[in-house]
């Protein structure tokens, strides 16, 4: 009887030790991950790499090519078996010449993304105010035939609760209105010029659009109060197909290999500069989480797809594509989240959109990142705005996740702009991404349950209408619900 009284004394307490070796071992997980990554990253230093040998990674350029067979190159480095190229057609916009004067006076400026292969117009400019339809409603007949001026955000002293458009949608209303060009003055002081696409569809637009300098456009709304003036804008640019590449690499699940989680980031950028901040710093924090999955021998329950999308820029064109072949091939519902990271860095907290059936997972696995450095803050969203990959997901109703940024805030006076260079990286910011984010996306990649699921149709457009974006996918032709 003793011996037998030992022998169960001796498996409840092989039990309980058990137990409390797998209470720790998520802990201990991420510490260890945390401690790799903080040793190991190689973010900073692959993307100080790639911005000195390749430059910009403009979509359908020589030096998009040559970023697509870097990150190609960087997965298999870090020891990757299964990486593809997926290969897409796209019409891609390359800026040429541009001119702009104002009462014969030229004026510094850049030409905005899929304008015109050519455009010569020369009209009298109607200032628009912040270039939102209520502006355009109140006198339906301002800008016909004329030149629209609008700001890129809200003009201070407006009403307040105006919810502002993307460049894109407020060029959309200018030409839904008449306007033979638009004229976008940058909210940057200091003569900082704005690029990025002027097109909601990632299709050339019919008129000329421009970005001016912040005191250049205040002057000039300040002229246009006693005075009419007369803008001449010339440009050429080409616009041509080509084709264009999205990199996967993938990571085959342990238990559940059905069920995907995409992590992505877009790896193309502007021309103007080396787009460090936009988006190097998320995408090549994307590949550096990868790294830390193989270094770390991480082996979560469901797969994970690192992806690098191409064509963001010019019209979320790349990850358009991949949802586009994943409805096409039936496998969209294998896809169970999508995780963005877009000009993300120093993270503090998580955003995570869709009809969440468990919040408290993001809360419990944010207090866990704590635990590893209070510098992480545990903040939590449960909403979403568009313009950015996890778009096209979203609009499928697949639940997504994004990271709560803290970055200086100066880093985005050169958003869309020649400034955009290495020099605005923060190494450690950097490598809080991929240790954070490492331990996020493995978290939810090997969750029992995960704490959303896919929305059915009338679930993804209520969603939609909670976050305000009802109006922009229309401006955007992308609402595709029946009223």
């Amino acid at each position: 009887m003793k011996k037998i009284a030992y022998l169960i004394i001796g498996a409840l307490c092989l039990q309980a030790c058990s137990e409390a070796k797998k209470e720790e071992s998520q802990a201990e997980l991420f510490a260890r991950i945390d401690t790799e990554i903080k040793q190991n990253s190689k973010g900073y230093s692959t993307l100080k790499e790639a911005t000195e040998t390749i430059g910009h990674r403009l979509t359908g350029s020589t030096n998009g090519a040559k970023a697509e067979e870097y990150t190609y190159n960087k997965f298999k480095e870090y020891g990757f078996k299964d990486v593809e190229y997926q290969t897409f057609e796209v019409e891609a916009w390359a800026r040429g010449d541009v001119s702009l004067t104002i009462n014969d006076e030229d004026i510094k400026v850049v030409t905005l993304g899929h304008a015109p292969v050519e455009a010569h117009v020369t009209g009298e400019i109607v200032d628009m105010g912040n270039g939102l339809d209520a502006d355009y409603a109140a006198n339906p007949d301002a800008v016909k035939g004329k030149i629209s001026l609008v700001y890129i955000n809200i003009l201070p002293g407006s009403e307040e609760g105006l919810t502002n458009l993307h460049r894109s949608e407020k060029t959309a209303l200018a030409i839904k209105y008449g306007a033979i060009g638009i004229i976008i003055i940058n909210q940057v002081d200091n003569g900082v010029l704005l690029t990025g696409t002027a097109s909601v569809t990632g299709e050339l637009i019919p008129i000329p659009a421009v970005c001016i300098g912040k005191e250049d456009g205040m002057a000039l709304k300040e002229t246009l109060k006693t005075k009419k003036a007369t803008a001449k804008i010339d440009m050429t640019n080409t616009s041509d197909i080509i084709k264009a590449r999205n990199v996967v690499a993938t990571l085959p699940g342990s238990e559940i290999p059905q069920e995907e989680i995409v992590i992505g980031g877009h790896l193309d950028s502007w021309d103007l500069a080396t787009g460090a901040i936009d988006n190097g710093i998320g995408s090549f924090a994307v590949i550096d989480i990868a790294r830390a999955f193989k270094a770390n021998n991480l082996h979560p329950k469901r797969t994970v797809k690192f992806v690098m999308f191409m064509g963001e820029e010019q019209g979320l064109l790349g990850s358009k594509y991949l949802v586009e072949q994943a409805i096409e091939n039936n496998t969209i519902d294998n896809i169970k989240y999508m995780m963005n990271l877009d000009m993300s860095g120093n993270p503090i907290g998580m955003n995570a959109g869709g009809q969440l059936d468990n919040e408290q997972f993001f809360k419990d696995l944010g207090a866990a990142i704590k635990q590893q450095d209070t510098i992480y803050e545990n903040k939590f969203s449960n909403k979403s705005g568009l313009h950015s990959d996890h778009q096209p997901f979203m609009l499928e109703g697949v639940p997504i996740l994004s990271v709560h940024s803290n970055l200086d805030r100066s880093i985005y006076g050169c958003y869309h702009s020649d400034c955009d260079d290495f020099h605005l990286v923060n190494e450690d910011h950097m490598k809080n991404t991929a240790r954070f984010g490492t331990i996020m996306l493995y978290a939810l990649a090997n969750a029992d349950t995960l704490p959303a699921t896919k929305m059915d149709s009338e679930t993804t457009k209520e969603f939609m209408i909670k976050n305000n974006l009802k109006e922009k996918l229309i401006i955007g032709n992308e609402w595709k619900w029946e009223e």
